[in-house]
């Protein structure tokens, strides 16, 4: 199923994060689909965020649809992103996308890794 799980779709953007990907998605030497979100094991609090350019879907990737932007997420990161809002902010020293997932319950210091509550086993 595409744009959404259960009626809901599994992420949702700021205003930002949609002017961002407008721009990105707009670049003619740069012919972008979407923008890939995914996790995987890393940094010191267990997994990372990872983010990529995508010129098409791959086989079972979400797609999130919204105003005129795609993000497709990884198979298996849906889980994990559920509920997940991604801005994007500019600041003087730094700008980028944030993450405000309400499954993350530990993040660094830095920022750049988090750990997930664990799964309830039955």
């Amino acid at each position: 199923m595409f744009g959404a799980i259960g009626g809901k779709a599994p992420v949702t953007l700021t205003p930002a994060a949609v002017a961002q990907l407008e721009t990105l998605m707009s670049r003619p030497d740069n012919p972008v689909h979407g923008l890939r979100i995914g996790v995987k094991k890393g940094g010191c609090a267990g997994m990372e965020y990872t983010m990529d350019y995508a010129t098409e879907p791959t086989s079972g990737d979400e797609v999130v649809e919204q105003d005129g932007v795609r993000v497709l997420i990884a198979p298996m990161a849906i889980m994990f992103l559920l509920g997940t809002e991604i801005d994007y902010e500019r600041g003087l020293l730094e700008s980028g996308f944030k993450f405000r997932n309400p499954n993350v319950t530990e993040a660094c210091g830095c920022g750049e890794s988090i750990k997930f509550a664990e799964p309830v086993s039955e």
